[in-house]
């Protein structure tokens, strides 16, 4: 590095970015200064922008935050840190704090990166983004239901099955939508600023049918509390689960199955069937179709007063062994999507890739995997935005977290 690049950096970004890469690995300002064998006193002034900075203390600095120097030196955005929003969910335990933090530094990171790539490309996730709703103070089944029907018919889908649920959220919506590797009790993460708008991280170790429960979920806190971050465990995890959360959970089953069209192909099943019954092959049909749980399924139509009080758990108790009938169906499993990034973030990479506008390392960085496979992926997305492999392939990316 040479001190001219140093010379035209804007002395408080990298100041900011110095700050919030310090507090994450959470050093004090204390702690930064002895690295660099400075006061405090400079430390404070080097954030602030006010003292300039050596490359030598950059590189004893980036060294010491794990980052490398060209995190700071390049024109990148900066973005209001995640952790200050999470914290008041998980303050209370330290080994929870421990396990989820860095999922939230990469969630954070890699909404960074997907501003940059909109910056570098002059193509922004266009928003779509409905008024906030109001639901304090009303009932939440016919709040979470009649949230559904309205979102449904603005994002016109119809009362069928939504297949392509992350998709839609993130490209009709304008949803920033990462598959994260989580510990199991943690369903997903949101989060909100101005700058970034809606962002959120799905848990990459459920199920597909749980992720799309989670995503759902998740939608739900946009619509109804869109500025308030939050970090959802699986349902039972919690010891009294909030309103807001009882609103969050009940609203997937309204929007992934919603009544009139559930009713219609319910009593569709039934007509074809022998004494009009509805079996416990009809029950399987009907969840693959949806792409829900089968005990969700069965928990739904309990509700709807389609099947007996207590189905799910009849079931259940006679040794149903889900996968095996699922198998003697021929129900395959939904397939579970490997992409980690979301399409639009893909997409981004790959253009700024063939247009010269990042190095094959930055391609690599920003899809987190060695150059070597770079050049794989770049080749595979090539291939499907050109339409050599069919759209319903999803692309085979390496996870973007170990």
């Amino acid at each position: 590095m040479t001190n001219n690049v140093l010379d035209n950096i804007d002395m408080r970004g990298l100041g900011e970015m110095l700050q919030q890469a310090r507090t994450q690995c959470g050093m004090t300002q204390a702690d930064a200064a002895k690295v660099i064998e400075a006061a405090r006193t400079t430390m404070v002034a080097i954030e602030k922008g006010e003292r300039r900075l050596k490359a030598t203390e950059l590189i004893k600095l980036a060294r010491a935050y794990g980052r490398s120097v060209s995190d700071f030196v390049r024109p990148r955005p900066v973005i209001e840190p995640f952790e200050v929003q999470f914290r008041a969910a998980y303050r209370g335990h330290e080994v929870e704090r421990e396990q989820i933090e860095p999922v939230i530094r990469r969630l954070e990171e890699l909404c960074q990166y997907y501003l940059e790539l909109e910056e570098i490309m002059h193509s922004p996730l266009p928003r779509n983004y409905p008024r906030d709703y109001e639901v304090s103070g009303m009932p939440i089944e016919r709040t979470a239901e009649a949230i559904a029907v309205e979102e449904r018919q603005r994002l016109g889908l119809g009362d069928g099955p939504i297949p392509m649920l992350r998709d839609i959220l993130e490209q009709s919506v304008g949803l920033r939508i990462f598959y994260l590797k989580m510990p199991g009790k943690y369903s997903e993460l949101y989060s909100y600023n101005e700058q970034l708008g809606g962002c959120m991280a799905i848990n990459a170790n459920h199920p597909e049918e749980r992720r799309r429960w989670s995503l759902a979920h998740g939608y739900l806190h946009f619509l109804a509390h869109r500025r308030k971050a939050v970090l959802d465990l699986v349902e039972g995890q919690y010891k009294r689960m909030p309103e807001s959360e009882r609103l969050a959970e009940a609203f997937p089953k309204y929007f992934l199955m919603p009544t009139s069209g559930l009713l219609k192909r319910f009593n569709d099943m039934c007509r074809v069937n022998e004494n009009e019954k509805f079996t416990p092959a009809n029950l399987f049909t009907l969840a693959h179709y949806y792409g829900v749980s089968v005990e969700a399924l069965a928990y739904r139509l309990e509700e709807m007063e389609l099947l007996r009080s207590g189905t799910w758990e009849r079931l259940r108790d006679r040794g149903l062994k889900v996968r095996k009938v699922q198998q003697e169906l021929g129900l395959e499993q939904i397939p579970q999507r490997s992409d980690m990034a979301p399409i639009h973030y893909q997409h981004l990479a790959i253009e700024a890739l063939d247009q010269g506008l990042i190095t094959e390392g930055r391609f690599a960085e920003f899809l987190d995997v060695d150059r070597l496979e770079a050049r794989r992926i770049s080749e595979l997305l090539r291939n499907y935005s050109s339409g050599m492999v069919d759209e319903s392939t999803h692309v085979d990316l390496r996870p973007l977290q170990d």
